[in-house]
């Protein structure tokens, strides 16, 4: 088995705060949510008015109306994200490195907007037939298929679904695979759009969602917000990257991976420690030298009291030299692509010495006293970081970074 080290060479996003990654990255750091009143005909039929949505996204000018056709919204924005990440690794896809590229991404409920166009035409306009590409629009690898073709890779190309922890499952995948020499490069990463009516309808049932806006760590929080998007990561072995000289932004170091065999909704606290530890040991890191987390900090008060209460039982007496931030105060929960948002902030945090804020926040809770970078980012510098994510079901994905010197 050989164990080469990999790195991220190029990102792609797009998201309620940041079409690609640039804007997204300087909404970040100038702590600008994206939280507000979503675009939609039946807002006022839901409870909860606010959500990270994007607003008029058009992906004419990058993908052909053939090959649109063919594709759900969660699809489409995977295809946008991952050119971007491509164009911005300078990487080509050809007869000679097709079969060692893989694509692997992360989505909790794949192409929902084809889902319920069908249910609409059968059940409410009483139709008797429904698209017929629905089956490929809507399957979860729609993305991964369709990044494939659009790019000429031939590797392994599959989909991860495992709620809010699928993209960093994704990552993790990915990064394992390049890792231990099946493939020396891949796209990986996530998206999501969830917002249909049915499925608003569904996040409202289980009364999680907030009515303002998402407080992480804030002792009035009330819940998290949706978002929706996609994150696209380009990966490659540190020897294919430095051979074609790419530019270099940061390293993935270690993956840990656990499940709590406990509650379908409920966290538990001794899985989330188990996945960080296993996260470090993964990559030969001492808790010691992490300086940032992404936290899962979804803003509602089970999660956030648990994470740092997992977060303080790892890292000790360290804990209290650690930051960690919820980027989900900015770009909302997207389920199962918020980790690659996340993924991508860590990385940009590290690369650029800023620490990404938590936004919202406005009183302290006495069970989240921790560093948590309220409401502005901070300049700091840092050689590793880990992004935790902790999906329904249990499964729990945290993935270690660390910052390039080469």
């Amino acid at each position: 088995m050989q164990n080469r080290r990999v790195v991220v060479t190029g990102t792609g996003i797009v998201s309620a705060i940041g079409m690609n990654s640039a804007d997204f990255w300087n909404s970040i750091v100038e702590c600008r949510p994206g939280i507000g009143p979503y675009d939609s005909s039946f807002a006022d039929q839901i409870r909860f008015k606010n959500g990270a949505d994007i607003k008029n996204f058009d992906a004419s000018n990058i993908i052909s109306k053939d090959d649109r056709d063919l594709m759900d919204r969660f699809t489409q924005l995977a295809v946008v994200a991952a050119k971007e990440a491509v164009a911005h690794a300078g990487i080509s896809f050809n007869e000679d490195n097709a079969y060692q590229t893989a694509v692997v991404c992360g989505t909790s409920i794949g192409g929902v907007h084809t889902q319920e166009q069908s249910y609409f035409d059968l059940y409410r306009e009483n139709k008797t037939r429904v698209h017929p590409l629905s089956i490929p629009k809507t399957m979860p690898n729609g993305a991964a298929s369709n990044i494939s073709m659009q790019m000429g890779i031939k590797g392994p190309v599959y989909a991860i679904s495992t709620a809010c922890a699928s993209s960093n499952h994704a990552i993790g995948n990915a990064f394992w695979l390049i890792r231990n020499g099946v493939c020396d490069q891949a796209i990986c990463g996530g998206s999501e759009t969830p917002f249909t009516y049915t499925f608003l309808k569904a996040w409202e049932a289980i009364r999680v969602v907030a009515p303002d806006t998402c407080r992480p760590f804030s002792k009035n929080r009330q819940g998290m917000i949706l978002g929706e998007g996609s994150g696209m990561l380009v990966l490659e072995s540190l020897d294919a990257a430095k051979k074609r000289g790419a530019n270099i932004l940061g390293e993935i170091v270690g993956f840990g991976m656990t499940s709590d065999a406990s509650h379908i909704t409920k966290p538990d606290q001794k899985g989330a420690e188990q996945a960080m530890m296993m996260a470090m040991k993964d990559g030969s890191v001492n808790a010691s030298q992490i300086g940032y987390i992404n936290a899962h900090g979804t803003g509602t008060l089970v999660n956030d009291t648990m994470e740092v209460a997992a977060v303080k039982n790892v890292f000790g007496d360290h804990a209290n030299h650690l930051s960690i931030s919820s980027t989900k105060s900015l770009h909302g929960h997207a389920l199962g692509a918020t980790s690659s948002f996340e993924a991508i902030a860590t990385i940009m945090a590290l690369k650029n010495g800023i620490l990404p804020p938590t936004a919202n926040f406005q009183e302290k809770d006495e069970t989240c006293d921790i560093d948590i970078i309220p409401n502005a980012s901070k300049e700091k510098n840092i050689q590793y970081a880990i992004s935790n994510a902790f999906a329904f079901g249990g499964l729990n994905a945290v993935l270690a970074f660390k910052k390039w010197e080469g």
